[in-house]
């Protein structure tokens, strides 16, 4: 996953509200969002590579998702990523009980950004400063660097977002995710990647022939703990693939 915007609202109507998308080379095996057999009320897509996920929902309102940090330079974790979102969804501790695990043994992993949430409780932890966060009410975004990192697809998401917060449409919301406008390059960020693929990562939505956008995610949770999600799949340049809706 390498875009999360999401509003956190304790006490509203509609306190939680994300729009995600996953970026990945299209190579790589992936189950689409649904439920999941071997873990009863957990809904999520799975890599079938390393059997965890990038983003979903479990009972108790669980919630979870998951950024890389781009960075060539940092050493390849002896786990997989997407098993610190898996986990959360499948257990039973709480928000900040789970975060000081999972800070405790981040060396284990490639760079990360975590975020996972209840009803009660949103927080965050980056593999980076392996200092755990339950987060206050607000607005925010995760790319590939910590929190709220000023990079340009991230700030125009993030605002994009806000201003629908208002009347929240599933299809606006996703609207946000599809923009494909690639940042001029006096405002890319500098990751080591090389200019060439800064520009191709630039862009909230990602198209390539071998590595881009694989879904586009919406999650509307309501303070019943209803909660609508929606995913579109896409393949190399960004052919949709197929759309799930779920409420759960």
């Amino acid at each position: 996953m390498c875009l999360i915007v999401f509003a956190w609202r304790p006490g509203h109507a509609l306190p939680l509200i994300v729009a995600a998308n996953r970026d990945e080379f299209y190579a790589r095996p992936t189950l689409a969002l649904a439920p999941w057999e071997d873990a009863p009320r957990v809904y999520a897509g799975r890599d079938l590579e390393a059997g965890g996920t990038w983003l979903g929902v479990g009972p108790q309102g669980r919630f979870a998702a998951l950024t890389n940090i781009r960075d060539p330079r940092q050493p390849l974790g002896a786990h997989s990523r997407g098993e610190l979102v898996a986990a959360f969804l499948k257990g039973e501790q709480t928000v900040e009980t789970y975060l000081n695990q999972v800070a405790s043994r981040a060396d284990q992993y490639s760079g990360f950004n975590l975020l996972i949430g209840d009803h009660h409780a949103l927080g965050y932890v980056s593999s980076r400063e392996a200092v755990p966060r339950l987060l206050e009410a607000g607005v925010y975004g995760l790319s590939n660097a910590q929190l709220d990192t000023p990079w340009p697809k991230l700030v125009k998401a993030r605002s994009r977002l806000a201003a629908l917060l208002e009347t929240p449409v599933p299809d606006r919301l996703l609207g946000l995710l599809a923009d494909d406008e690639p940042v001029v390059d006096a405002l890319l960020p500098e990751t080591g990647v090389g200019l060439a693929t800064e520009k191709l990562l630039s862009s909230a939505f990602i198209a390539s022939q071998h590595y881009g956008t694989r879904a586009s995610t919406v999650l509307i949770v309501d303070n019943r703990g209803q909660r609508q999600f929606i995913e579109r799949s896409f393949g190399p340049f960004g052919s949709l693939l197929g759309e799930v809706k779920l409420s759960v």
